[in-house]
């Protein structure tokens, strides 16, 4: 979620009133930090992932399935837990509030280094991770990585129930609570109210209901029902589903990556080159076509979210005239990136970038160069929206809290990290887009398959940049119903600078590689291609990433075990992207819609839920084989009873 300050939250109109002051001091603390280290070199390679979890709580007798509201409780143990461990000891996970009171985020105790064999334990740790919580799990509740829990918004979708207060409190949902919000940090309600004041009405997501044969139609819900006092029905739009709190895209579940770089020129790098591989892997990871309790034609959570934090006002979006010092924003403050930092990545910046002009001159005179100053300056066309009395006087030459306070509430698909002040942590990247998927088998695999494109990009100098135009038009593409057997994505031609890996550039270990290794090199610049071209190959036409990664890994050294596990991984990719494998969207459809008692209306029951929930959790946990997502139910070299898609006879013969 970011920067987590603690203290004395303002109102609104105190936050607003400083908020120049805010983007001032933030952009001298990124210029401080930026000289003092600009020339930091040699750090090596560290990553790790950031798992999201909601906890279900199931009625058995009842044939239900909630959400419950215990993570303050749950986070309380584990803080405690955490503080009273000897010094020498090391916690193999940490855990970390988000924005759902239902929700917990985990990630490895210490990051992942340069070496394969890490590959071995990322499963591990995640499985340790979900064996930690359940020791704190009441009677019936259940620890489960759900991108969007398929009823959130029904009535009681929460244990204990809530009523919603749709004329008071943080969110003035008709649908979501506010004791659904995380009660443990003052941030997540304050950023709830902020965002709606300053937008000067409630957020409104508008997402295309999937019409079945008995959808009525046109759908249209009466909201008078839920308390509507006029601007549900004004907000609302025909045929879609509505939904109108922060929670509803907060509080969905993803699966994140943090890279640390040897340098901040790799840093850009490797920001410019994984952002066009964004809508691919949101594609590959779709995982949410349901929201309050109906089926949407969409498979993602991303532009759901993009809505949820949306604090533009009238004027910002272009739907009423620009009053004095006011400015069109053409996004979200949850998007895709909208421009690229590298010089390599200059020329395909074809998208108008807003600016902050004083903030751009004052990086410019500070000696920041053009393409990283008008980076930030964009990030800071926005105002703060959570504020604490006790953060505003800031050492700038010491803190970082004011650039952070902009920098962490720009939710975009990558994020460019400068180091903390007076750490040992180096310039870092994260990669954002993922929806998080049922098992443990799968997040790794998604984890490792990102680890090591990153070493590929850095080792073979591939070069994957396109037009932002192009990448933000596959954003759209990417959450359309099945996109990852329907559409076609605007992906570079020619991703190899060179036949063979070049020497090293810097001191950073990008998992060792074999100089002899030979690359294909020709083809035009960009063109429109599958999912399963794009990571599979096509041949004569394209090389594919998998087959890019296995010519990386030919030429090392890599034991038997680490070279079947990363084989299983890939393999899961490979067959998702081909159609082999459905993604979790289009498993957790088919489920719906052929349940017994699915009317063919759009609508998942109760008991629907119910079903379906056990059914994940069956599955997350190894009871009960999974082919349509998992492949064959084989044995797993790591976890005899959690079925995978190679075997250990399989990755012999690779």
């Amino acid at each position: 979620m970011g920067l987590l300050s603690e203290g004395s939250p303002l109102s609104w109109e105190e936050t607003k009133r400083r908020s120049e002051y805010v983007r001032k001091h933030g952009i001298i603390q990124f210029i401080n930090l930026y000289h003092k280290l600009r020339d930091r070199q040699g750090d090596i390679l560290k990553w790790g992932d950031e798992v999201e979890y909601m906890i279900v709580k199931f009625d058995d007798g009842n044939k239900t399935a909630r959400l419950s509201l215990r993570a303050a409780e749950i986070l309380e143990v584990f803080h405690n837990e955490h503080d009273s461990l000897p010094e020498k000891d090391e916690a193999r996970c940490l855990w970390h509030p988000e924005y759902a009171a239902y929700m917990l985020e985990a990630t490895p105790g210490h990051p992942y280094g340069g070496l394969l064999a890490h590959f071995n334990v990322v499963e591990a740790n995640m499985r340790y991770r979900r064996e930690q919580a359940a020791k704190l799990m009441h009677p019936g509740e259940r620890l489960m990585t759900l991108t969007s829990f398929p009823r959130i918004g029904c009535p009681a979708f929460t244990e204990p129930v809530h009523p919603t207060k749709p004329t008071s409190g943080a969110t003035r949902s008709l649908f979501f609570p506010d004791e659904a919000i995380f009660p443990g940090h003052p941030r997540f309600k304050t950023l709830t109210r902020n965002i709606r004041q300053r937008r000067g009405e409630k957020v409104a997501i508008n997402l295309p209901i999937f019409k079945d044969v008995k959808t009525p139609s046109p759908f249209v819900e009466d909201y008078l029902l839920y308390g509507d006092d006029g601007e549900a029905r004004r907000a609302a739009l025909p045929d879609h589903v509505y939904l109108d709190a922060m929670g509803f895209g907060m509080g969905c579940c993803c699966l994140q990556l943090t890279f640390q770089a040897c340098n901040i020129n790799e840093a850009r790098t490797l920001y410019d080159q994984l952002a066009p591989l964004c809508p691919i892997l949101l594609a590959l990871t779709a995982a949410s076509p349901f929201h309050r309790g109906l089926i949407t034609d969409v498979d993602c959570r991303w532009n759901v979210i993009s809505g949820a934090v949306d604090c533009r006002t009238r004027q910002e979006r272009g739907l009423l005239p620009l009053g004095p010092n006011e400015r069109r924003i053409p996004k979200s403050r949850y998007d895709s990136i909208s421009s690229y930092i590298s010089p390599q990545g200059e020329k395909y910046n074809d998208v108008p970038l807003v600016l902050d002009e004083d903030a751009y001159k004052q990086l410019s005179e500070a000696g920041i160069d053009p393409l990283l100053a008008r980076h930030i300056a964009h990030l800071f066309i926005r105002d703060t929206v959570s504020l604490f009395e006790e953060r505003l006087n800031q050492d700038d030459s010491k803190d970082s809290d004011h650039f952070e306070n902009i920098q962490s509430t720009n939710w975009q698909t990558m994020r460019f990290k400068p180091p903390p002040p007076n750490s040992s942590i180096g310039w870092r990247v994260e990669f954002r887009p993922c929806e998080v998927q049922i098992t443990d088998f799968e997040n790794a695999a998604v984890v490792c398959f990102v680890v090591l494109l990153t070493r590929v990009i850095l080792s073979y100098q591939l070069d994957l940049i396109i037009p932002i135009s192009k990448v933000d038009d596959n954003m759209q593409k990417a959450q359309k119903r099945n996109a990852i057997q329907s559409e076609k994505f605007w992906f570079r031609k020619d991703i190899t600078t060179s036949i063979s890996p070049p020497e090293a550039t810097c001191h950073c270990p990008v998992f060792p590689v074999d100089a002899s290794s030979k690359l294909p090199s020709n083809c035009d610049v960009y063109a429109q291609m599958t999912i399963n071209e794009i990571i599979n190959g096509k041949e004569g036409e394209f090389p594919g990433l998998i087959p890019l990664l296995t010519s990386y890994l030919s030429g090392m050294d890599v034991d038997a075990d680490t070279h079947c596990t990363i084989q299983q991984y890939l393999k899961l990719i490979q067959r998702r992207a081909s159609g082999e494998l459905q993604t979790t969207a289009q498993w957790l459809r088919k489920y719906v819609t052929t349940h017994p008692d699915y009317r063919k209306d759009s609508v998942i029951s109760e008991k629907i839920n119910y079903d379906l929930l056990k059914t994940i959790d069956s599955i997350q946990n190894g009871i009960i084989p999974c082919p349509d997502l998992l492949g064959a139910p084989l044995i797993s070299k790591t976890q005899d009873s959690v079925p995978q898609t190679i075997s250990k006879a399989e990755c012999s013969a690779e």
